[in-house]
């Protein structure tokens, strides 16, 4: 399968390697990386469903600091460290080659700071969207992983007041705040991204804080179609 190096969207210095038929990286993670606070006390920080590194590649660019990335299929893995060593970050950015079910045989519960995810978004037994590519397929739905899954891995993860940061479809917020009360996680931030006025929101950003207090923050909608950039798109006020 070809893989092309392609240039990160705004991002001048900063180049991923993708397979053009098989697996593209997607705006949703670009602007997950862009949505999250890492701040100067965040030194264990974990990307989990990586990709080929979109996440990992945005953050150190912008903070400096190590991160890790899990993937379980190996093609995008090989495509994760190609791109961190063409951008310089193969000494920041610690990649695993495995399910994210088993996450816990390299890390200890309650060991980070922050935990970031864009998870497969599509409940696998629904056949309407299931897609043929076998790469695509695992990357958009719910066949290794499922969302209940991915929010259990990332309470276990976090040490107490560390942050979960989530990309997701709006139409499954109420289960994100189910299985997050199972969890020990309390919504703290939620920012919903509209591609134009007129339509429903097309994704959610979610900030999830471990034995968090009550109280959700919720920002005013964003029209990507109208951003001129990407970087610093999200401006919090207090």
């Amino acid at each position: 399968m070809k893989k092309s190096l392609n240039w990160l969207f705004d991002y001048p210095d900063l180049q991923l390697y993708q397979y053009e038929e098989g697996f593209k990286f997607s705006l949703d993670s670009i602007l997950l990386a862009e949505f999250a606070e890492i701040r100067k006390k965040d030194n264990n920080i974990i990307d989990l469903c990586t990709g080929n590194g979109v996440i990992p590649t945005i953050l150190n660019y912008k903070y400096q600091k190590k991160i890790i990335g899990i993937e379980k299929q190996e093609e995008i893995y090989n495509l994760a460290k190609l791109s961190a060593e063409k951008n310089n970050m193969k000494e920041k950015i610690e990649l695993i080659c495995d399910d994210v079910n088993n996450v816990f045989n390299y890390f200890s519960k309650e060991s980070f700071d922050v935990v970031l995810c864009n998870p497969p978004y599509f409940p696998y037994h629904n056949l309407k969207y299931v897609n043929d590519n076998e790469f695509k397929k695992i990357a958009r739905h719910e066949i290794y992983v499922n969302l209940k899954g991915i929010i259990k891995i990332a309470g276990e993860l976090l040490r107490e007041k560390g942050r979960f940061y989530l990309v997701h479809l709006p139409e499954r917020i109420e289960e994100i705040a189910v299985y997050a009360h199972e969890n020990q996680l309390a919504i703290k931030e939620l920012q919903f991204i509209y591609a134009k006025d007129d339509r429903l929101a097309t994704i959610v950003l979610v900030t999830l804080m471990k034995k968090g207090k009550f109280g959700t923050k919720v920002y005013p909608p964003i029209d990507i179609s109208k951003a001129k950039t990407y970087q610093n798109l999200f401006k919090r006020g207090d």
